[in-house]
């Protein structure tokens, strides 16, 4: 059971971000100065005291925000919720530091990478690199339980990545967004297309029976273009890959 007054992991995860002066930009939107965030964590802190298990562990929810912080923001990559098993997901999207094979739409994205870039396929699916080169990769919930995928997308997550969409829109001169699959897609109407690029395709999972996210070449395309507006490009390069 919950003990009143006690600050659980999730609360202690979000008092971190706040403290940390890089993530001003993010604790300045509603959903931290208004109650949201304090909300979900409350809920999330009370049912891990009953003896439930997060993904990604609660020190990594807020990492996506920690690690990108708004002012630095160059691309945003947009996930659905956070790998279920335990130990594979760490609070970026589509980031995978599990033990085991990588996940189909990771290895999707990553053969998509190499046949963008010309760079060797990535053994890894750690993308650290990206986020701190001012890629944010942001799930519309930032957690689910253990076990089972998209238990959290009703938490009220997705608020947080409403204002985060809009505010990168409203804030930063010029953006990327790698819009992936219906749900993502569902938000470029957030973003202003006279100052941001938007890359649409369809989701990188292989279930995906179109098939339209091999051959669009997202990487290439947002690096050209950051480029053309005088942005250093992004190294999309992991793991040692050379180009």
């Amino acid at each position: 059971m919950s003990v009143p007054g006690r600050t659980g992991p999730v609360g202690a995860a979000l008092a971190t971000l706040r403290a940390d002066p890089r993530a001003g930009g993010w604790c300045g939107l509603p959903f931290f100065a208004s109650g949201g965030a304090d909300r979900i964590a409350a809920e999330l802190d009370r049912a891990v005291a009953d003896g439930a298990e997060l993904a990604p562990d609660p020190a990594n929810v807020f990492q996506a925000l920690a690690l990108t912080p708004l002012d630095e923001v160059k691309a945003v990559i947009l996930g659905q919720d956070p790998y279920p098993r335990r130990g594979d997901a760490h609070g970026l999207a589509f980031s995978y530091r599990g033990a085991r094979a990588l996940p189909p739409s990771l290895r999707v994205i990553l053969r998509e990478l190499a046949e963008d870039t010309g760079c060797a396929v990535p053994t890894s699916g750690d993308l650290t690199a990206w986020a701190g080169q001012g890629v944010l990769l942001l799930n519309a919930a930032l957690t689910t339980l253990v076990g089972t995928s998209g238990a959290h997308m009703r938490l009220g997550w997705d608020a947080l990545t409403d204002e985060a969409i809009a505010a990168i829109s409203e804030r930063r001169p010029a953006v990327a967004f790698l819009l992936w699959g219906g749900p993502a897609r569902g938000r470029a109407a957030l973003v202003d297309r006279s100052r941001h690029l938007v890359v649409e395709s369809g989701h990188p999972s292989p279930l995906n029976r179109a098939r339209d996210f091999p051959g669009t070449r997202p990487f290439s395309r947002a690096n050209a273009w950051l480029e053309s507006r005088g942005i250093a490009p992004i190294d999309w390069r992991l793991d040692g890959t050379l180009l």
